[in-house]
Formats: structure tokens, sequence, C-alpha cells
């Protein structure tokens, strides 16, 4: 029924789309504004037993998948209409270990403000504060689509407070979680003393409320009543989360804060020691707690320096639609947003160890400068340190980065990462090693003429865990403002415990990773077509992260706006 409704609903919208501009001038001076983007995504699946890409439906049988976003939005007699199209077709993406097939109205909204009232209906993307407590968002890359399915008003008291309430429940692919949610805030500005320099504040509050549905309730019931007497807790049908947050500002200086507190309520914690009728003890089970999160973040920016420190302090905060998904599927159904504590590394080997956002523990600080010591020199220093609230390091890098820019004919940049990393937590991988590795890299860019320019990386990554040591190469050509051109290897040049075996000599395998990429834009057209072979790894996004398969075949991606 509710696939049937949403085609019809599809269907009735671009109609209406297609014809209301024509019939909107009559009504409306300036006519109705439609705009939009095309995402698309086709993978062609090559098996290859020895690198891993083997196992799954696309490399076993079905050889081929896709994924398709078709957004469009419409604006007209004040009111703003949104409508996306979601395609999935033998789609590794949601489940890298598995297929998904389906289609419908992935999105839909109808916003109109009338006076100082804002009325939302539909899918709502949205947050409070930095998104501690609620955050409905999307990170396309890992098939995340937390929007909010439900309404929303925002009321605006003065030019510089606002309030708002919502209430709906969590998108699941093309259904919703039937936990219901509801929440609101209260945000504003303000500024004390001298009107040149003057001190501002932007504080805020915002509270949520979950409530289980009965069918999760007697789920949850069903699962504690096998626990022993040691282990045996109770549930709630409600939890709330309340926050505080205030940026302050003074010239070059800006201190952002913010502090939470949920309720107690049943969650997983998969480091707990559950105790087993039969005496033995295991990882992982249910616990009753409540849960605090404390973050903060100082900047300062002036003559060519920037500074950035973070803290942030995380115990028991797990706010999911069901306390079940952070068992069955670990990021799905999220209520809220972690902020993540390390930098987004980009190049290739810099960035093939993440740290996921640890909900049940984290402490974490992270200190960033940059300086520009004129047009030629830039420098940037790195340092993040994350451990559990035991104490236990999860995570350390020290980042370093040189720029120097001849003119504009070339420039170069380089540096080095240090890491330590802990596998056993951010990739379940028990009993392994601490990794650590050193990796230097550079980054040479030479413009021939106008239009035309060749880029080169150059990447080595030390370390005796894992897959072993490793060296990457890219050499790019580019050709404004249509055509680029890259071609890149990984090779794994010291071999380690988890790298490929002979299965005649029984030694490690020296593999390497080749990859292929031919860019085109036209206007507001860009196309890629790309060959990958790809060592399984940790892709994240925004700090939330997953553990992914090696991959081995062709992708072509299409990405259009209007």
């Amino acid at each position: 029924m509710k696939k049937n409704f949403s085609r019809i609903f599809f269907s009735a919208l671009l109609v209406w789309c297609f014809f209301a501009p024509f019939d909107s001038v009559a009504q409306n001076k300036e006519g109705g504004r439609i705009s939009g983007n095309l995402a698309s995504n086709g993978n062609f699946f090559f098996r290859d037993s020895l690198i891993g890409a083997v196992g799954t439906p696309q490399y076993d049988r079905q050889l081929f998948g896709a994924e398709t976003w078709l957004n469009l939005n419409y604006s007209n007699w004040g009111f703003d209409f949104g409508l996306r199209f979601d395609m999935f077709n033998n789609s590794n993406l949601l489940n890298p270990r598995s297929s998904f097939t389906d289609e419908g109205i992935g999105r839909w909204y109808i916003r109109k403000k009338i006076q100082n009232l804002d009325i939302t209906g539909g899918y709502i993307y949205d947050q409070i504060g930095s998104g501690i407590i609620f955050r409905a968002y999307e990170e396309r890359p890992l098939l995340i689509d937390n929007a909010l399915f439900g309404a929303r008003l925002a009321y605006d008291l003065t030019p510089d407070w606002k309030v708002k309430v919502f209430t709906g429940r969590m998108k699941q692919q093309f259904g919703s979680y039937n936990s219901v949610i509801k929440g609101g805030s209260i945000e504003g500005f303000f500024a004390v003393g001298d009107s040149t320099k003057p001190v501002t504040f932007s504080p805020g509050i915002g509270v949520i409320n979950r409530t289980l549905d009965d069918e999760t309730m007697e789920q949850l019931v069903g699962a504690l009543s096998t626990y022993t007497p040691d282990d045996s807790i109770g549930a709630k049908y409600n939890v709330f989360a309340y926050s505080f947050f205030n940026t302050l500002s003074f010239g070059g200086f800006s201190w952002f804060f913010e502090g939470a507190y949920k309720t107690n309520e049943v969650i997983y914690d998969p480091f707990a020691v559950k105790n087993n009728w039969n005496g033995e003890e295991t990882f992982g089970k249910f616990v009753f707690r409540d849960g605090s999160l404390i973050y903060t973040t100082l900047s300062y920016a002036g003559s060519g320096l920037g500074i950035t420190g973070e803290y942030k302090r995380t115990e028991n905060f797990s706010l999911r639609a069901s306390p079940f998904l952070r068992i069955e599927k670990l990021n799905d159904g999220l209520m809220n947003f972690l902020p993540p504590m390390t930098r987004v590394n980009t190049y290739r080997l810099t960035a093939r160890y993440n740290a996921a956002t640890q909900e049940i523990g984290e402490q974490a600080f992270q200190l960033d400068i940059k300086y520009a010591l004129n047009k030629k020199w830039k420098f940037n220093v790195n340092y993040s340190d994350i451990h559990n609230l035991s104490d236990t390091k999860l995570y350390q890098e020290v980042f370093t980065e040189i720029q120097y820019k001849h003119e504009k004919k070339w420039q170069i940049l380089g540096g080095v990462q240090l890491q330590q990393y802990n596998q056993d937590i951010f990739e379940n991988k028990p009993l392994v090693p601490m990794v650590k590795t050193v990796t230097p890299y550079f980054d040479f860019l030479y413009k021939l003429d106008r239009k035309r320019a060749l880029r080169f990386e150059g990447q080595y990554m030390s370390t005796e865990q894992d897959y072993g040591s490793w060296a990457f190469a890219l050499l790019e050509y580019s050709i404004a403002p249509n055509w680029t051109f890259t071609a890149s290897d990984m090779y794994n040049i010291q071999p380690g415990k988890n790298s490929p075996v002979d299965s005649e000599t029984g030694e490690k395998l020296k593999l390497h990773y080749p990859r292929f990429d031919v860019y085109y834009t036209h206007k507001s057209n860009r196309f890629s077509l790309s060959y990958i072979k790809q060592v399984e790894g940790v892709v994240c996004s925004g700090g939330v992260c997953r553990l992914e398969p090696a991959f081995h075949g062709v992708r072509l991606t299409v990405n259009s706006t209007f």
C-alpha cells in the first residue's frame, strides 16, 4: 500500500510540476522555478578470489549493480516542493556483503512560510546544535539516509531568536522504523560590549524523546528474559535527551561548547561481559544506562595563523530508533551524530586507517595548526589522540604538511603521517596488535599551459601489522575544463599477516592494486569511467565508518544538475 501511494504521488507531482509553470504566469509574475540533480553509479564486478573479491551475490552470479537518485525541486506561490526518486539494482552499497534491489520515492517534502511560521512536512533533514542529540541527515557513500518522516514547525520569535518543534519516525530505505520521535529547540543570537568589536553569543537548548513501539518492546523483553540473574535488567519505552550549546566569538577567537545528557535506556554494549547459563563469558549484551557527552572547540584565526583545538568525552551515548540496530545494522536508525575527532585525510595511504566514533566510551582530543608564511609557503600540523574511558589507546595521529607554490607554474606539497590504530576495536578483529604506521607522501602539480596540467602523487606506508607496507603512485593529466585522466597503483611491497598467500608455496604475495579513471565534464554534467582493484579497508564519511571488502571491477558514474 505504501509503495503504491508513493508511485501515485510521484506521478501526480511530476505531471503537476510540468504544467504548473505555464499556469503560474497568470498568478505569479515571477513564475515557478524548477531545479534538480541526477546521481547514478553502475558497478561491473570481476570475481577475484586472490584479493577476497568473492562470496557475494554480485561476484558469484549478478555481475552488475547500480544506484540512482533523481532529485527535483519546485518553488511557486511561496511553497517549496521536493521529490527524489531512488533506484537500487543488485546494489552492494547498503551492505557490501549482500545485494539490495528496490525502487520508489526516497524523499518528498512540502514547505511553506506564513509570516514568521515555517511549516514543513515529509522527509526532513535537520539537526539540533551540532547534532549530538538529534540529526536527520544523509551520507550517500555509505547509503545512510536518516531523514525524519514527519512534520516540523519553526517560528521566528524575533530576527535573532527561533524556536522549532518536530515529530515523526526515522526513515528506513523506502519505509520507516516504528518508534516515534519528537523534539524541539530554541536558538538565538546576541552581542554585548563595544559595537565595533563586540562579544557575540549564539546559545541554544534542545530536547528529544523517543518512544519504542510495542513490537520492539516485546522483542526486547524476550531477549532480556534469556539473561542470567547477574545480567538481568529492566526496560523502558521512553528515553529523553537534552543539550545546551553556545558559540562565543570575540575578534579572531571562537569557542563552541555543547553538553548533552540522556536518560536511562536499554542499549547494546559490544564490550560488556555477558554471563551465559553454561558458565561461559562472552562479549556483548544489553545494558540499562544513562549517557552523557561533552564536546567543545576553541579556534583562533589571524595574521596567516589558524589554530583549532577540539575535545570530546562520550559515555553511553547511543541513540537509535531501536536498540537491536546496534547489533544488526551498525549505521542504521541513527537519531544523532557524534562529531569525529580526527582530520579528514584525502590521500590513498594516509586515509587507509580511519577512527570511527565510539558511542559507548571515548575521550578524544585534536589540535590543528595552519600557518601561511606568505603566498608561497604554507604549513600544517595536526595531532589527534583517542582513548576509551578505561584509558585504552584507540587511535593516535601526527600529521605534518608543507606546501610551496612557485608563482603560477608549479607547486609541491609533502609531509609525514604517523598513526597508531586499534584494529581490534575499529574492525572487530580480536587479538591483533596495534597497527603502527609511518607514511611519507608528496603531491606535485605542474601547469603545462593555461589549460593543461600534470599532477603526480607518491606515498609510502611502512608498517609491520595488518597487510604490511604499501607503496602508492598516481599520475593525473587534466585538460580544462573538460577532461581528466588518472592512473594509479597501490603495491603491497612488504606483505604482512593479512596479505593473500600463494596456494602452492605458502608465501605472502606482493600484489598490485591498479586503478584507471577517465572524467569528462561538460557544463553541469560530469561522467566518469573507472577500472578499480581495491584492497579491503575501512570507509568513513563524517566519522561514520564501516569495514568494506575488496573490490575488483569497472565503475561508471553520472552526475548532472539542472
